[in-house]
């Protein structure tokens, strides 16, 4: 078990379950983050921070809420322990959120005109311009639920 996560309580039974997942999830952001940045814009390089940390709180979020192949003392100490994004789990109960990809392209502080990302915006909503169009800071193409809605 990676120390950052332990904060001096041991995890309920069943988190061996999922932590083998969440430790391979771990590594590689840690990679990301040493890797080079060069020829990359600033924000970029965060890029597959936010991916990871959608990937490691969707997985958590699935093994409990659409497997049940963890127990909710399992799923309470992820996010006690901070291992998975809880506003993120938060958001994604609700409709229409389903598939958000980060909390931050929904907070209109964050966008000129008080507006949300690009990447709310469901793919035949979009111009032909806008087709392509990245969230410059995390990365998405496309998290718009419902049945009209990009896939990621």
């Amino acid at each position: 078990m990676p120390k950052r996560w332990g904060k001096g309580s041991k995890p309920p039974e069943g988190y061996d379950i999922i932590e083998p997942i969440l430790e391979a999830l771990e590594n590689e952001s840690r990679d990301k983050v040493k890797e080079s940045n060069a020829g990359k814009r600033n924000t970029e390089s965060l890029w597959p921070v936010h991916q990871i940390n959608w990937q490691r709180s969707r997985y958590v979020y699935d093994m409990f809420y659409t497997h049940n192949r963890i127990s909710r003392k399992v799923y309470d100490y992820c996010i006690k322990n901070k291992i998975v994004d809880a506003s993120l789990i938060a958001k994604w109960k609700k409709t229409g959120y389903e598939r958000l990809c980060s909390t931050y392209v929904i907070n209109p502080a964050n966008y000129k005109f008080g507006t949300t990302s690009i990447c709310r915006v469901p793919l035949n909503d979009r111009s032909r311009e806008q087709m392509n169009a990245i969230d410059p800071t995390t990365g998405c193409m496309g998290c718009a639920s419902g049945k009209d809605a990009s896939h990621r």
